[in-house]
């Protein structure tokens, strides 16, 4: 791994910044979801007592480690945990797992699903690509697109997925560092999406 990218990753990490810094290719779907059913599974998240309790719940890749995020209107990273129509809930660190990156849960009120996925990943997001899927039993919807990096220009890889809970909206983005993370981590995302249910 390129350590002068880590080096810069980390400190946008610590800010909670949703960018980075290289860019490849990535795993085609069929590919991360093969690897995703041999994904070692951890606890689950979304459950009562589960680190995060969320209107859905879905199994952790090995060692992911998931925290409640609980952020103040006040406080300076405020802006960082709302997008669109959405504030983050939970985010499960990929660190003790090896891999510098989290997936984040985040929740909002119902609505259609194309309107708040796009509101959601903004104006800026690049190439991005709209695949209607069940997760959960619910109908969803999941992007791949591509957002320019803050660091360095580059252009990285990016996916989410967003449900109608039955409670309000659901999403879950893949947020790593740079794209070969994002291919490390991305049987991770796909273990949470094939796993999810209602709670």
């Amino acid at each position: 791994m390129k350590t002068l990218c880590r080096t810069t990753a980390l400190a946008a990490l610590a800010a909670l910044a949703l960018t980075g810094c290289g860019s490849e290719g990535e795993k085609t779907s069929t590919e991360a979801v093969t690897t995703a059913a041999a994904t070692p599974a951890g606890p689950r998240v979304g459950a009562a007592g589960s680190g995060c309790e969320l209107p859905v719940s879905f199994s952790l890749a090995a060692d992911w480690k998931p925290k409640k995020v609980t952020v103040t209107d006040e406080e300076l990273l405020a802006a960082l945990t709302k997008k669109g129509p959405f504030t983050m809930a939970c985010e499960v660190d990929a660190k003790p797992a090896g891999n510098l990156g989290f997936i984040r849960i985040w929740t909002g009120e119902q609505a259609e699903l194309r309107p708040s996925l796009e509101a959601f990943i903004g104006a800026d997001a690049q190439q991005a690509k709209f695949t209607e899927l069940q997760v959960g039993g619910k109908p969803a919807l999941e992007v791949e697109y591509q957002f320019k990096s803050q660091l360095d220009g580059s252009l990285e890889q990016e996916r989410a997925f967003v449900l109608d809970s039955g409670k309000g909206l659901v999403a879950v983005t893949l947020d790593s560092v740079d794209s070969d993370e994002h291919k490390e981590m991305l049987p991770a995302y796909e273990l949470a999406r094939t796993s999810l249910t209602v709670n």
